[in-house]
């Protein structure tokens, strides 16, 4: 995988990657998704027109809404080159947005890097987007007219910055197009921390859109749980940005998939216990195989019957389903040393485990939690199976 990091951010301690060197903080509260292993293949620029820049200034309602916050706290004109941008090349403005915050506050932050034409810092980045010379070279575009583009220009940098994203996987793939960004899981954390808060409610292109408000949205999942049912364009789910809990369907997967991400949201506030086996349903408690149990059935991939007959451990699961990593899931389960299973559900990773295996907003919570980590615990000897077709 070709390393792309644009950001050159000081080294956070207990994370990997780099970035610029000023710091940002966003609440703890705030949720980012999981970071695959295998990230997801590149994207094509297909025949996307080129487009000019919509008229929406800081004060109108853009296609995506523009939450209060984002209309006092970014610059109008970095407001237009951030819709524009995500028009030309069919993105989400606020993760533009996102990514515009925490390199270089939309061109205010004071460091020469971000401000002085010619400057980078000490990892080689330049300009209000923070590329590497290597990056541009690739990526690097005109947002208007002719001539070679400029990293330091504030148009420029933008409109490259929304071809690097769609390169790397956009929209299908945010998570994994803001990784390619900058390889770091805070990163991802925070750009979609800021992204959440610039958009106004109801805003949809790649943000939070209730059930029915994505193309593709499955409206018959609102009406099957008590959990709030969001969706989000693509194929991979990521956190709520103000709820840690809850997961955020995309409308781009298949409706078991789906099910089993409501499933995940709807054991979330439960604490770690047995009380689930063998019967998962209304359990007061529930532990790593018993909560695999509760989502299996949820989705309708294995019986009730079965499950209370059968009252599946963490070891059972080692041979169940096919061999193999699968599309949308994928079930890690060990025997030895000591029983434990979890399931990754489109690119976000259900587990009760959290001690050193969880950096995300659920990190020290027991139960069944969604997780985040830059990749896979290695301290089992896993067998990776799939539900069969998933």
């Amino acid at each position: 995988m070709t390393v792309g990091a644009d950001s050159a951010r000081a080294r956070r301690p207990g994370v990997h990657g780099t970035g610029t060197s000023r710091a940002l903080a966003v609440a703890a509260m705030l949720a980012a998704a999981l970071v695959l292993l295998t990230m997801t293949a590149v994207a094509a620029l297909g025949g996307l027109a080129l487009g000019s820049e919509p008229s929406g200034g800081a004060g109108g309602q853009l296609d995506d809404g523009v939450s209060a916050l984002a209309q006092r706290e970014i610059p109008a004109r970095y407001l237009q080159l951030y819709e524009g941008a995500a028009a030309r090349y069919g993105l989400d403005w606020a993760i533009l947005a996102g990514i515009g915050k925490v390199e270089c506050d939309h061109g205010r932050d004071p460091a020469p890097s971000c401000t002085h034409e010619g400057m980078t810092n000490q990892a080689g980045a330049g300009g209000p987007m923070q590329f590497l010379a290597s990056t541009w070279a690739s990526y690097g575009v005109r947002a208007q007219g002719e001539g070679q583009p400029d990293r330091w220009d504030a148009a420029d940098a933008v409109y490259s910055a929304a071809n690097y994203l769609r390169a790397s996987g956009a929209p299908a793939d945010y998570t994994a197009a803001i990784y390619a960004y900058n390889r770091a899981a805070w990163y991802v954390r925070d750009v979609n921390a800021w992204a959440g808060r610039y958009r106004a409610p109801g805003g949809r292109i790649g943000g939070v859109a209730a059930a029915g408000e994505v193309e593709g949205a499955d409206m018959r999942l609102a009406a099957e749980t008590s959990t709030p049912v969001r969706f989000i364009a693509g194929e991979r789910a990521t956190l709520d940005p103000e709820d840690g809990h809850l997961a955020l369907i995309p409308a781009g997967v298949p409706g078991k998939v789906a099910a089993l991400l409501v499933g995940g949201n709807e054991l979330e506030n439960l604490p770690y216990g047995a009380a689930g086996h063998p019967d998962p349903l209304g359990a007061a408690a529930e532990d790593c195989s018993s909560s695999l149990n509760y989502l299996l059935y949820r989705a309708g991939l294995r019986p009730l019957s079965e499950i209370l007959a059968r009252n599946p451990l963490a070891q059972d699961y080692v041979d169940w389903g096919e061999p193999g990593p699968g599309r949308w899931v994928t079930i890690y389960a060990a025997a030895a040393p000591v029983p434990h299973v979890f399931v990754v559900v489109a690119g976000l990773r259900l587990d009760t485990s959290h001690n050193g295996t969880d950096v995300g907003p659920n990190r020290y919570q027991d139960g069944p939690r969604w997780r985040v980590l830059d990749g896979i615990p290695r301290w089992e000897r896993w067998s990776v199976r799939h539900p069969p077709g998933l």
